[in-house]
């Protein structure tokens, strides 16, 4: 099984640590790289541009200190070498205003994150399900039997 690499963006410690302990939960393999700011992340991700050692997903939030992550999304999505990762602005605003301009930026998708524990649970539950079990992620050529067991297994019935 293939462990899924994931940079999560937020200046929330406890959000962070709830994320941390959703992915533990999860039938997908994931290892989480999380840091604090917009500034960090853009130079933690600009490190591996020369290499092909990316994250599969970045989940942000967009109120960051100092560079909010509206800046950052447009940032990353407008840098040759990163635009390809998928994001996922996962956020506590609701505000129709901030949906529309991640999507205007380039977000793949935007989560309003739940207050409630066991909602946050299923939101990064269903956030992994989506973009490990049923979305193709833009990867390195696997090799030919990783490739087959990605084939067949379709989106979940909802």
């Amino acid at each position: 099984m293939r462990v899924h690499e994931i940079l999560l963006v937020d200046d929330n410690p406890a959000d962070a640590a709830l994320v941390r302990e959703a992915l533990g939960q999860s039938a997908h393999s994931s290892q989480l790289t999380h840091l604090q700011d917009a500034e960090s992340a853009v130079a933690y991700l600009r490190s591996g541009t020369n290499s092909t050692t990316h994250p599969d997903l970045i989940m942000m939030d967009l109120n960051l200190p100092r560079k909010d992550g509206r800046a950052l999304l447009a940032e990353l999505k407008s840098d040759e070498a990163l635009r390809r990762i998928p994001i996922v602005v996962f956020s506590t605003s609701q505000s129709e205003r901030d949906i529309s301009r991640s999507y205007e930026l380039g977000a793949n998708c935007y989560v309003t994150k739940p207050v409630e524990l066991q909602g946050f649970f299923t939101a990064i539950r269903h956030i992994l399900d989506f973009w490990y079990g049923c979305a193709r992620l833009p990867q390195e050529e696997l090799p030919h039997k990783e490739n087959h067991e990605r084939s067949s297994n379709p989106c979940p019935a909802h």
